[in-house]
């Protein structure tokens, strides 16, 4: 199922579904099918989900440094840790569509 975002800021933006429930998750506590995220509570909104990312990115270094001093600094071994899809990658594209609606203080709507 892909989930469709919308505002008048910003182009359509589409999103696997498990993709799109993890951010919505981050962002506002649940994952609804359907919603809105009106402009006054963009902030807060962009605000959760960069902590998120900055939280999974420390979190990931903490877990790269670990994984090579347990396998005596072997890089084939810690690439497969740092190699995986990070947070910061499926989040991006939300926090410019969240950054574009808030300027132009537009809500995101989406749907299924």
């Amino acid at each position: 199922m892909l989930f469709k975002f919308k505002s008048h800021a910003a182009s359509d933006l589409i999103m696997l579904e498990a993709d799109a429930c993890r951010l919505l998750k981050i962002m506002l506590g649940d994952d609804p099918v359907k919603g809105i995220v009106q402009a006054q509570a963009l902030p807060g909104v962009i605000a959760a989900l960069e902590l998120a990312v900055a939280q999974d990115e420390a979190l990931r270094m903490e877990q790269a440094e670990k994984a090579l001093k347990a396998e005596g600094n072997s890089s084939e071994e810690s690439a497969s840790v740092i190699d995986s899809v990070r947070l910061a990658q499926r989040a991006t594209p939300m926090l410019k569509f969240l950054k574009l609606s808030l300027a132009e203080e537009s809500n995101v709507v989406w749907g299924v």
